[in-house]
């Protein structure tokens, strides 16, 4: 059986047995000022007990600003330069999340949205151009934060259980004409991660299963996204980008790494509807291209959040070989929006191994001993996290 139909027809069907019941507010259109834009419509679906999606249909593209408030919870989100139809009924809207929705004018070209929340949820938004169905649209997304997430298996994860050979991505940060931080002796961060890179092929490729592929082998500028596309046209289970820290003090010292986080996320998601049409393979087989943007979006969110925390779990096991051989700057996984992180489909974490910036640790980081001990440590996690998810 092909995989990739496999995983297309169990991302269809969590879809359709969300059963998405969308709630549609509109009105006639009234006159407004000249270059503002009117709120049409406002759709409220919930696909999960922990998840709530908000659609506010736009007569044109907007800037927004969104923020959460407590005592009591709600998320307030400003649309500017925007002025709601008179027809339009803003009413109680009741999901696991939200408890009704209002609205009042701000100042002399602001609208202020706000939803009631019933409990504590991590909101992003991003915005949707005209599709030939739809016209524009700002979507919020509200996960809830006391609930677990519904474990969601990805496409990437469905070919794990197929094959018998683990591919590891190893991405040397930097490269070129791009010497990245540089140490008071003069070590340039690309030379580091390019060394311990290289140290951890050799060792995954001499373990049964496992296979390590570099973005770049030599020193040589690579585009970060091509460092990801080289990756996911390898097919890569794991995806590694391997950095070195700097800062102005240098007293700061230690090893973090990070996962992507929701906004980097969503800012991708939107990048990547945007560009549908012209690719074929968004989700690990799964072309969008024939789909509406919300169907889309909810399949891209759902990839992505299951990769975001197949990431994190992957992080927290590299993390604990990491401090076996380096002290830690960050004792948990951090996140951020970094460009190499944002496959949908594929986990991946970047690793800042030390601070190049500290004397000691760039002496550290210029031994080629402590470079294998780091290597080792790296791929004592990824056996570790990946013997876990095959429990």
């Amino acid at each position: 059986m092909n995989p990739f139909s496999t995983t297309r027809r169990i991302f269809l069907q969590r879809v359709a047995s969300y059963g998405a019941a969308f709630i549609l507010l509109t009105g006639q259109k009234t006159a407004f000022a000249k270059n503002s834009s009117a709120l049409t419509g406002i759709r409220v679906s919930q696909t999960s007990d922990n998840h709530t999606r908000v659609v506010f249909d736009l007569s044109t593209g907007i800037e927004h600003n969104l923020f959460t408030l407590k005592d009591p919870r709600r998320i307030v989100i400003d649309l500017k330069n925007t002025r709601k139809s008179s027809a339009l009924i803003v009413g109680k809207q009741n999901t696991s999340l939200i408890r009704g929705i209002r609205s009042a004018k701000r100042g002399t070209d602001t609208l202020r949205v706000v939803l009631d929340l019933k409990n504590s949820v991590r909101p992003r938004s991003f915005v949707l151009k005209p599709d030939g169905n739809s016209g524009h649209r700002l979507v919020v997304d509200l996960h809830a934060t006391n609930l677990s997430p519904t474990p969601i298996i990805t496409s990437q994860q469905q070919r794990q259980k197929q094959k018998k050979e683990f591919i590891i991505a190893i991405d040397p940060g930097h490269g070129g004409r791009d010497p990245g931080a540089i140490g008071r002796k003069g070590t340039r961060e690309k030379d580091v991660t390019l060394a311990v890179a290289k140290k951890m092929k050799v060792m995954i490729n001499r373990e049964p299963g496992f296979k390590a592929i570099l973005t770049r082998d030599r020193d040589q500028f690579v585009v970060l996204r091509n460092r990801v596309k080289k990756a996911r046209d390898n097919r890569a289970d794991l995806f590694i980008s391997l950095h070195t820290d700097s800062f102005k003090s240098p007293r700061a010292e230690g090893a973090s790494v990070y996962a992507l986080s929701l906004s980097g996320a969503s800012t991708e998601a939107a990048r990547r509807l945007a560009e549908k049409e012209n690719a074929s393979d968004l989700i690990g087989g799964i072309s969008l291209a024939d789909k509406d943007d919300l169907i889309a979006s909810v399949l891209l969110d759902l990839s992505q959040t299951a990769t975001i925390q197949d990431s994190l779990k992957f992080g927290s096991n590299v993390l604990k070989n990491l401090r076996k051989v380096s002290k830690l700057n960050n004792k948990r996984v951090q996140q951020a929006g970094f460009a190499v992180l944002k496959a949908p489909d594929m986990t991946s974490i970047l690793i800042e191994t030390a601070f190049i910036s500290n004397p000691k640790e760039e002496r550290k980081l210029r031994s080629s001993k402590h470079q294998q001990k780091l290597a080792n440590a790296v791929f004592a996690g990824i056996k570790a996290h990946l013997k876990n998810r095959m429990s």
